[in-house]
């Protein structure tokens, strides 16, 4: 401890009490650090129960919303301000070049139908916050149904039941373990599944004769394990393109034949819709040919109303729009028609963050993205939320990144020069050091990554409550 000195050992954006001798360095805690005598932690245990007690998060229903009256009327509720203290809200950053970005923002969830696209990495997967906000929204302004599942989920997620045939693979742009098609089209989701294995170069008409028929089939269902408004859906969309040889789809319902077709096989996106009177208790998508075409995914909408998809992209960073087939992405996301685009990006990029230039760059990057995709969907509002509070071992304790203040700080600048909305989750969060402290609460995960299901809710909460205080409408809230 006499030869230590405070920040002797350099490693990645931080530095470890130590002592070097003849080149080597050696780490160990200098004596006030052993003793705990640097008190450089402002945030306590307190603080952060503070945060977590600042909203009330709604709990999933478990029985269907017809037989739940009582419940049903609890969840259709707004935020009861007169326990909330808002001052402690962190609140939505607008841009000040466009002062009316809330009012649209309002005016797009009040018209007859709004869709949603929530990209975000590995923290929304499962439909994590994504759910949250959407069971939220549709209460207030209508809809129904979980919106986007993909035809092969590779993650578990409480908003519909989907089982796939076994002959199904999926292939993801973000996914950096898989080679890329060389198309590079691969939809607005990102992602495609397929029943028959991906050709860069397609067979000739001798080979495709000798080729065997292939099925595959998908079964989707209504969760018990979700909010009651995603147990409704009538508007059933399957979205695929690359479609160049024939391909039959039938669908059923309990057994029974509802509709058959061919799919289109010219190569482009296209939709086959499936319309229903009744949320299908038992639905069947069955496809059948010799080489599959890509399947982007399924819609499960409501016919009116607030749709919200959730597309989440293990280990992304939010920089690879611009690299997909252009036409593909442009033609999906404008059958889909997103009049809002949530980001949720940042956390995967800090560890590799070095200096105050690398942060500048990837916030750069990051917004050229979101401008991209804004020209692609005519010009839809794009909200984006920040990353969370990480923490890495220093001297032996859960510190935040150094760097991560100033990513946060950046994209929020870059942001609201670019006319797009920020919300600040490293300060919903309490802000330097508390990532350590949702942990002790069990409001985070061991990985001081990931929320729980209970701090999926407050964080979830959180933001929309502050999204709630722009778009509020008190005739519609008793307790305002």
């Amino acid at each position: 401890m006499f030869l230590s000195k405070k920040g002797q050992v350099e490693k990645a954006q931080t530095q470890d009490d130590g002592f070097s001798y003849e080149g080597v360095s050696v780490k160990y805690p200098t004596y006030t650090t052993f003793l705990g005598l640097d008190k450089d932690t402002v945030l306590t245990r307190k603080d952060i129960l503070e945060v977590a007690n600042i909203v009330t998060p709604l709990e999933v229903e478990t029985e269907e919303e017809e037989n739940t009256t009582v419940l049903s009327k609890e969840i259709k509720q707004l935020p009861d301000f007169s326990k909330i203290d808002t001052t402690r809200i962190v609140r939505i950053r607008y841009p000040d070049s466009n002062p009316g970005f809330a009012k649209k923002l309002k005016n797009k969830l009040s018209s007859r139908s709004c869709r949603i696209i929530h990209y975000g990495d590995s923290q929304i997967e499962g439909d994590r916050i994504t759910a949250y906000l959407r069971n939220r929204l549709q209460h207030m302004y209508g809809g129904s149904g979980p919106g986007f599942i993909p035809v092969l989920p590779v993650y578990s997620q409480i908003s519909a039941i989907v089982e796939p045939s076994s002959n199904w693979q999926r292939f993801a742009f973000f996914d950096p373990t898989q080679k890329k098609f060389s198309h590079k089209k691969y939809g607005a989701y990102l992602s495609v599944s397929r029943f028959t294995e991906h050709l860069e170069k397609l067979p000739d008409s001798t080979k495709i004769d000798s080729m065997p028929i292939v099925k595959a089939s998908i079964k989707i269902g209504k969760s018990k394990k979700t909010y009651a408004k995603f147990r409704r859906f009538t508007n059933i969309g399957l979205h695929y393109g690359n479609s160049n040889f024939p391909i039959k789809i039938s669908v059923y319902n309990d057994g029974a034949l509802l509709q058959q077709d061919n799919l289109i096989a010219d190569g482009k996106y296209h939709e086959y819709k499936i319309r229903t009177n009744t949320t299908p208790a038992n639905l069947k998508i069955e496809v059948e040919g010799k080489v599959s075409a890509d399947f982007y995914g399924v819609t499960l909408d409501g016919g009116s109303g607030v749709q919200i998809d959730n597309v989440a992209m293990r280990g992304a960073s939010g920089t690879i729009f611009t690299r997909s087939n252009t036409a593909t992405y442009s033609k999906m996301i404008r059958q889909l028609n997103p009049e809002i685009v949530i980001m949720q990006y940042g956390g995967n990029t800090m560890p590799y963050l070095k200096d105050s230039t690398g942060v500048e760059n990837y916030a750069k990057h990051v917004i050229y993205q979101a401008n991209w995709i804004k020209r692609q969907t005519k010009n839809a509002n794009i909200i984006f939320i920040g990353p969370t509070d990480m923490c890495l071992p220093v001297n032996g304790k859960m510190e935040t990144y150094p760097l991560l203040p100033y990513l946060n700080d950046k994209l929020m600048e870059t942001c609201l020069k670019n006319d797009i909305a920020y919300w600040s989750m490293y300060a919903a969060m309490g802000g330097k050091g508390s990532m350590k402290l949702w942990v002790d609460e069990k409001l985070t995960a061991k990985d001081y990554m990931h929320f729980t299901w209970k701090g999926t809710k407050i964080i979830s909460e959180l933001f929309f409550t502050a999204l709630y205080l722009d778009l509020k409408e008190p005739k519609n809230n008793d307790n305002t």
